[in-house]
C-alpha cells in the first residue's frame, strides 16, 4: 500500500458567524476559492495535475449547494481537468475530506488530492438545509437530542462540575492568545481579502482575551429550558434510567463559538511529489470512523482514537499533541480524563471555544494546526480527532518526514 504524504495546510481566519461579523460579506465559495489559490501560489502547484477536490460542508444548500468544491476550484481559476466532490459527515467533514483524499492515495488510484472544508455559518445557518437530525419525530423514534444537551449528561454521568468546564474554557481562551502573539497560527493563515484585493480578515476574530472565571460563572446555561420544555430531558433518562436530574453546566462560554472559515490540505503519493517538487511535511499513519449511541452522542472520540491507535501499531503515549475538538467543554475534559492525556498534550494553541468551530472546515484546520506545532515543537506525532453528530467520531494520525 502507497503512502499519503501531506506537502501543505492552508486556512482563512474564522470570523464571527454573525452578520455583524468580519467574514458575513465574504461568499463562502470565495472563503474557500481564497485557499485554493494560496495552495496553488505556495507550492507552484500546476493544477490540472489534481486528481480531484474533496470539501467538507455540513450545510449544503443556498451558497453552499451545488457541489461547492468544483465550483470553488473553478472560481480559484484552477484546471477544468481538476474535479470536486463535497462531502457531509457532520461536524468530521473536514477531517473526512483528509482521510478520504488519504485512503485514495494509499490505494493507489490517485496521486495528488487536495482536501479541506468550508463553512460559512453567517450566511448559510446552521440547520437551514433541514433532515432528519431537525426531525422532532425522528430524534423521539432513533434517539437523538441537541448536542447541547448531549454534552450536558455526559458531563452529569461523569461528574464533572461546570466549575471544571468554565476552568477549561478560561485556558482554552489564554492559550490561543497566547499562541497569536506567538504568531502559532501564522505560517497557515491565509488573509481574506475583498473583491478590491483588500484585506477583510487576517487573524482569528472570536477570542475573548482576558475571560475570567468570574465573567464565565455568569452566563445563564444554554440548553435547561430546551432540556425542559421539550422534553428532550425526558428522552434521555429513558435511554439512561440511572439519572435523575441532567445539570445543565454547557453555556455561550465553554461551548464552541460560530464562525465562518475554510480549509485546504495538499496531500499526494511520495512519487508524486517528487516529480512535482514538492517536499512532505507529515504522513498520515492512520485513519478510523466510528459510531456512538445517539443520545449521549459525543464521546465518539474516544472509541475512534483507540481504532486509529490499534491501526497504527501504536499506544495513547506514542502521540506528542493531539487536538480534540472543543465542541463543548466536556468532550476534551472527558476524553482527557479517559485515555490519560495530559492537558499540556491536548489543544495547547486553545480551539473552537477560543477560535470558534466552523463546522464543514473544522478537522481540515485542526490537522493543519497540528503540524505546524509539531514543528514549531520539534516533535512527531499528532492526533486530531472530532465528535461528531448522530452519534460519530473521527479520529487521524499524522506523523513527520
Amino acid at each position: 500500500m502507497a503512502e499519503a504524504y501531506i506537502y501543505d495546510a492552508v486556512r482563512t481566519p474564522r470570523g464571527r458567524g454573525k452578520q455583524s461579523g468580519a467574514l458575513h460579506a465574504i461568499r463562502p465559495i470565495d472563503l474557500l476559492a481564497g485557499t485554493l489559490t494560496a495552495l496553488q501560489a505556495r507550492n507552484d502547484l500546476p493544477t490540472a495535475e489534481v486528481d480531484d477536490v474533496i470539501m467538507g460542508c455540513v450545510t449544503e444548500t443556498g451558497e453552499q449547494g451545488a457541489c461547492i468544491a468544483r465550483f470553488a476550484a473553478l472560481q480559484a481559476g484552477w484546471h477544468f481537468d481538476a474535479p470536486g466532490v463535497t462531502l457531509n459527515r457532520f461536524c468530521g467533514s473536514g477531517l473526512e475530506a483528509i482521510n478520504t483524499a488519504a485512503a485514495w492515495i494509499m490505494s493507489g488510484m490517485h496521486d495528488l488530492v487536495v482536501a479541506g472544508g468550508v463553512e460559512s455559518m453567517s450566511r448559510v445557518p446552521m440547520g437551514s438545509d433541514g433532515g432528519a437530525i431537525w426531525d422532532m419525530r425522528t430524534q423521539f423514534t432513533v434517539g437523538s437530542v441537541p448536542q447541547g444537551i448531549s454534552a450536558d449528561l455526559i458531563a452529569t454521568r461523569r461528574g464533572i462540575s461546570r466549575r471544571d468546564l468554565d476552568h477549561f474554557a478560561v485556558q482554552s481562551q489564554e492559550r490561543c492568545a497566547a499562541a497569536q502573539d506567538r504568531g502559532a497560527f501564522d505560517r497557515s493563515l491565509v488573509p481574506v481579502v475583498d473583491e478590491a484585493g483588500l484585506v477583510v480578515l487576517d487573524r482569528d476574530e472570536l477570542p475573548r482575551r482576558g475571560t475570567t472565571l468570574e465573567a464565565l460563572a455568569a452566563l445563564p446555561p444554554s440548553f435547561e429550558v430546551m432540556g425542559r420544555q421539550f422534553k428532550l430531558d425526558a428522552l434521555v433518562r429513558m435511554r439512561y434510567p440511572e439519572v435523575d436530574r441532567i445539570e445543565h453546566v454547557h453555556h455561550a462560554g465553554n461551548s464552541s463559538g460560530i464562525v465562518d472559515g475554510a480549509a485546504a490540505v495538499l496531500l499526494g503519493s511520495k512519487e508524486k511529489g517528487e516529480a512535482l517538487g514538492l517536499r512532505p511535511r507529515a504522513r498520515v499513519r492512520a485513519m478510523a470512523v466510528c459510531g456512538e449511541e445517539p443520545i449521549i452522542m459525543l464521546t465518539g472520540p474516544v472509541p475512534a482514537t483507540r481504532r486509529a491507535l490499534a491501526r497504527a501499531g501504536m499506544e495513547i503515549g506514542d502521540i506528542d499533541l493531539f487536538e480534540v475538538n472543543e465542541a463543548f467543554a466536556v468532550v476534551p475534559v472527558s476524553y482527557m480524563d479517559e485515555l490519560g492525556v495530559p492537558h499540556d498534550k491536548v489543544n495547547v494553541n486553545g480551539g473552537a471555544i477560543a477560535m470558534g468551530h466552523p463546522l464543514g472546515a473544522t478537522g481540515a484546520m485542526l490537522l493543519g494546526t497540528v503540524l505546524d506545532e509539531l514543528e514549531a515543537r520539534d516533535l512527531s506525532t499528532g492526533l486530531v480527532t472530532l465528535c461528531i453528530g448522530g452519534g460519530m467520531g473521527i479520529a487521524t494520525i499524522i506523523e513527520r518526514v
